[in-house]
């Protein structure tokens, strides 16, 4: 399948894009791992204040992106407006709440006894780049509610998205982008499902 705008309604190809090639998609690799040797020591403060901006810029920018959903894959007008609502809204939570969801955790002297071990604690640690690779039929939720969790956890993302939705996927990095995220922290992946 290209990686293009068809408009749905009408079959018309409204704007095509070139796939990324192998040297391209080796430098994104590179840039990720290199974003996330920082980005992975920042504070749960910096996250929640650049997911907060992010979120801010979102709800400026959710007419303008409702439109490029409904364009790019026939959603409602509304109910693109109700996903873009809903993304800033998740994107609030996970600042407000993910220190609290990661934090390191002291099971009880039953569970540990239970285990045989004779104490226990766990840490939550950033994993690495996540690579998402993602339906078109909620083009911004479905990118939020990995990106959100993952950004707040101090992971670093790369976007597969849908290939007719490229615009929204474009969209997507250019909002993390403008909210403050460093160069490599979320980038979208032009690419053919083969290269994944």
């Amino acid at each position: 399948m290209p990686i293009a705008t068809v408009n749905p309604t009408n079959g018309e190809t409204l704007k095509t894009f070139d796939a990324l090639g192998p040297e391209e998609i080796e430098r994104r690799l590179a840039a990720a791992e290199s974003a996330f040797r920082q980005y992975r020591t920042t504070s749960f403060a910096e996250r929640a204040r650049l997911l907060s901006r992010a979120a801010d810029l979102l709800e400026q920018d959710a007419r303008d992106v409702a439109r490029t959903m409904t364009t790019e894959m026939g959603k409602p007008i509304g109910a693109a407006r109700a996903e873009a609502a809903k993304c800033v809204k998740t994107m609030r939570w996970y600042a407000a709440h993910a220190e609290g969801l990661l934090a390191d955790e002291h099971p009880t002297d039953a569970d540990v006894r239970d285990s045989g071990a004779t104490h226990a604690r766990v840490h939550y640690r950033p994993l690495g780049a996540v690579l998402a690779v993602m339906p078109w039929n909620f083009p911004l939720w479905q990118v939020v509610r990995f990106a959100a969790p993952a950004l707040m956890a101090g992971n670093v993302g790369l976007l597969k998205h849908a290939s007719n939705v490229p615009q929204t996927a474009l969209y997507l990095e250019d909002l993390f982008r403008r909210a403050g995220y460093a160069e490599g922290c979320f980038q979208t992946l032009l690419v053919g499902s083969g290269a994944i």
